[in-house]
């Protein structure tokens, strides 16, 4: 799967109407899954008992999927970003989301910060580490902002909290939404996007004598 992990840099300045389909598509998908997501973490906080209030962090890297699984099937600039306020707005418009408007603006830091390492790379590389990097700081750059919004500056669980959502960004944000980039590549869905394009362009030709 080289394809998946180094690729040529995006060179249309554009994008098509097939690839907003396609972010339109992601975002209403994972937007419904992020409310699943919702109903999962109010489960674990129940099971958690007196450290309930931890089960957000827990699952936290779960509601950043769509950035890298977008970026890495698209390979553009911005797409990320994209795709994660998009499945904020369906959670917030169709599924009554209590976050409210709130909720867009902590899409936005997690897409910029699921985005950033891809976009160092200059949009070539897909590899475990850039993956592993993107969840990371989907995670810990939109984990400042809430923490001033909840309070949770001065507590003796800020580092915790931090350390907690930062992991749960990388397993499960970062390294889950490759594993779910190369089994959507195998079925071949994904052929006629850069993901596609770009594993067929490093095939090499065979002479026949």
């Amino acid at each position: 799967m080289n394809a998946v992990q180094t690729a040529p840099a995006p060179s249309r300045p554009r994008l098509g109407l097939r690839e907003i389909v396609l972010i339109v598509v992601l975002g209403v998908v994972f937007g419904f899954l992020y409310w699943v997501f919702v109903q999962a973490w109010n489960g674990l906080a129940i099971a958690m008992g007196p450290a309930g209030d931890l089960a957000q962090h827990v699952l936290f890297g779960s509601w950043l999927l769509v950035g890298p699984i977008a970026i890495a099937i698209l390979r553009r600039p911005g797409v990320g970003i994209l795709a994660e306020m998009l499945a904020a707005i369906i959670e917030v418009v169709f599924l009554g989301s209590p976050v409210g408007p709130l909720l867009v603006l902590a899409a936005a830091l997690q897409g910029i910060g699921s985005e950033l390492p891809f976009a160092l790379t200059r949009y070539r590389r897909y590899g475990w580490g850039v993956f592993a990097a993107s969840g990371a700081l989907g995670a810990g750059l939109v984990f400042f902002w809430t923490a001033y919004r909840m309070g949770w500056y001065g507590q003796d669980l800020l580092t915790l909290r931090l350390g907690m959502q930062v992991l749960s960004g990388i397993l499960l944000g970062g390294l889950l939404a490759l594993v779910i980039v190369r089994a959507l590549e195998r079925t071949g869905v994904l052929a006629n996007f850069a993901i596609g394009m770009a594993q067929g362009a490093s095939i090499p030709e065979r002479r026949v004598r």
